[in-house]
């Protein structure tokens, strides 16, 4: 199919200043067993095309399913025309801004002995996790599920660029829920947000600890039941990867992206405190603060060889040392605000247009061990796996909740705490950062969930962090 687009594109593609055409081939597999029963199966199949051009400073784009002589006539035609539209009337000159004329292959790397298991073999295999969860009469609620995915995307434009990427993805989760009275508490394995979602094969299952995780999270509700409640109080807060990843996505990742500190997302997912004038010196967090945008990291859910306007994927710094360093803008973005920014112009589908997106955001690991940072804590709290959170519009105030945590007193790790809270500040908040984990503590983390846009578009996202420690954080629990 490729090969016959290849061929009918530059046939078709008419003589203006860019014309690139975007092709996403994408199938998808979810697979559930909910208290020992299956559920029905999931499978989807989505192909189709997102025709660009800019022409004269206009810009226009338009989609179709149709992927015939015909349909791709009919999308030239209605991109063209909305760029002659748009021409000397947009926010910005697009003949002024150089698009990457890109060629190159990716794909998400899958180990040589990964495991390989059918359809028989992964429903075998949940109902063995399933029936494993229940442990106590007080589990009430309890489900696993698999979820794969293969992504097939071809970018072209008309004089030359020529990109292939092909994704594996895969999906697990499980999720146990306990009562007894009035409370009810659930655990979950990496969040329920899907928290571990990896690019690669069937070996995602057991990176992610799938195998042996019902009776596991099991345990972990029923000692939930039996917690007492977080306590009240400023004190030191170590968050693990689990939370990390909401951490990072929702008081970094938003709050850079280009687009919304532009103005363009103020109508539905709001700004952000973040301005122009505060990249190359603004203190965003502690000097141990470092963060990266980090597409070429194969294994995470978001990783590329190249954004979807063409731009090649690298590592950059966004914070350094504390200093906010540059933005999450694309090509077209970083024309518009004169700033330079990474590879992160993204859509969902072909039915979507690319805008600034986060990939993979990572905070780099830095030298202290978990029981080192543990042991410097007087009074606090270790919490993991985000369960609940709130952020208001500018992403800069928040409250967030987890699943679990567990009291530090006087160096010493001690019983496990239910319904644990935090609040805070974005900037004050990172200029706590009083402790980095090393590499020990590192977790690989993502979400399919990130949604932002007008039409919405929902994507994947990818966070690897260490665990880190707070200062004088606001911590607070639920009513006993």
């Amino acid at each position: 199919m490729f090969d016959t687009l290849r061929t009918q594109f530059r046939s078709l593609a008419p003589a203006v200043d860019f014309c690139a055409l975007r092709i996403v081939d994408e199938s998808s597999e979810q697979i559930m067993v909910r208290q020992n029963l299956l559920q029905p199966l999931t499978t989807s199949i989505d192909r189709g095309a997102m025709v660009t051009i800019m022409h004269r400073g206009g810009y226009g784009y338009a989609a179709t399913s149709d992927l015939t002589v015909a349909g791709l006539k009919d999308a030239i035609a209605r991109a063209q025309a909305w760029a002659v539209a748009s021409a000397g009337r947009s926010v910005i000159d697009y003949s002024t801004i150089a698009m990457p004329r890109p060629t190159g292959r990716y794909a998400s790397p899958v180990r040589a002995n990964a495991p390989e298991a059918s359809r028989k073999d992964l429903i075998a295999l949940l109902m063995r996790e399933s029936a494993a969860c229940q442990i106590d009469a007080r589990i009430v609620d309890w489900s696993a599920s698999i979820g794969t995915m293969s992504t097939r995307q071809l970018y072209l434009t008309a004089d030359g660029g020529d990109l292939e990427q092909q994704f594996s993805f895969v999906i697990p989760n499980l999720s146990v829920t306990a009562n007894q009275g009035a409370d009810t508490q659930t655990r979950t394995l990496g969040g329920q947000y899907n928290g571990y979602c990896r690019q690669g094969g069937l070996e995602v299952l057991n990176d992610a600890g799938f195998y042996g995780s019902g009776a596991r999270i099991a345990a972990q509700a029923i000692e939930l039941l039996n917690a007492p409640n977080c306590p009240t109080g400023s004190m030191d807060l170590l968050l693990m990867p689990g939370q990390m990843m909401l951490q990072i996505h929702e008081s970094i990742g938003h709050p850079l992206e280009l687009d919304r500190i532009l103005g363009d997302e103020r109508n539905f997912a709001g700004t952000s405190f973040v301005t122009l004038d505060m990249f190359g010196h603004f203190q965003y967090g502690s000097p141990l603060l470092n963060v990266t945008h980090d597409p070429s990291r194969g294994e995470q859910f978001a990783s590329y060889g190249w954004d979807d306007d063409g731009q090649p994927a690298e590592k950059a710094y966004v914070i350094r040392a504390g200093v906010l360093e540059r933005p999450l803008g694309g090509a077209i973005s970083q024309a518009r605000a004169g700033v330079e920014g990474v590879a992160n112009a993204r859509a969902c589908s072909w039915n979507r247009a690319p805008i600034d997106r986060m990939a993979n955001l990572n905070i780099e690991p830095g030298s202290s061990s978990l029981e080192a940072m543990i042991g410097s804590v007087e009074r606090g709290v270790l919490m993991d796996t985000n369960v609940s959170w709130s952020i208001d519009d500018s992403r800069n105030k928040f409250q967030f909740g987890c699943e679990s945590g567990r009291l530090i007193e006087d160096g010493q790790l001690k019983g496990v705490v239910k319904n644990p809270n935090y609040r805070g500040i974005s900037e004050s908040f990172w200029r706590s950062l009083k402790a980095v984990g090393d590499a020990s503590t590192v977790d690989v983390m993502g979400t399919p969930f990130c949604g932002k846009g007008e039409p919405s578009q929902v994507i994947r996202v990818g966070h690897a962090s260490p665990a880190c420690l707070f200062a004088n954080v606001d911590v607070f629990g639920g009513q006993d």
